[in-house]
């Protein structure tokens, strides 16, 4: 009974679904998130100016390859900022796949629309020390929902 409660729990929290995330970035094999820089940290619920940061920032080296992590599908590009100071990494893509929405910011892709299988080539990393010098790049990868994406790393 316990048992089924906290497996019931855990289904709604989405981290019992079985989904993992396979390796978003050359160079990256473990998804590791974006520690603390002199712009901030990469974890879930970091603090930014005037909100709360909604995803996680996967460690990527700017022109670097972003893979599909699993198959899936590419609904659209999605475009993180408005600011056109910003618009040299004002890019990426809302994709589908094992029961998951997200949304992958700061890649330039190499289509905006259809199937990707896992492990393809989804783009490459944007220029984040154009507009941001001294943070770590990264790839920022937030669910629709916006709950918390780590447990899928």
């Amino acid at each position: 009974m316990r048992e089924g409660l906290i497996l019931v729990l855990l289904a709604m929290l989405g981290v019992c679904d079985g989904v993992t995330f396979g390796q978003l970035c050359s160079g990256n094999p473990t998804n590791r998130i974006r520690g603390s820089d002199k712009w901030g940290v990469g974890h879930h619920g970091a603090r930014r100016t005037g909100h709360t940061h909604n995803g996680v920032d996967i460690v990527c080296q700017d022109g670097a390859t972003v893979y599909a992590p699993f198959d899936l599908t590419i609904e659209r590009r999605a475009r993180p900022y408005t600011d056109p100071k910003k618009a040299a990494i004002n890019n990426g893509i809302l994709a589908r796949g094992q029961g998951v929405c997200f949304k992958l910011f700061y890649v330039a892709p190499v289509k905006v629309s259809g199937s990707v299988a896992a492990g393809q080539r989804l783009g490459v990393l944007l220029p984040m020390q154009q507009v941001y010098p001294g943070i770590t790049s990264h790839l920022h990868l937030e669910l629709c929902d916006q709950s918390d994406p780590t447990p899928y790393l």
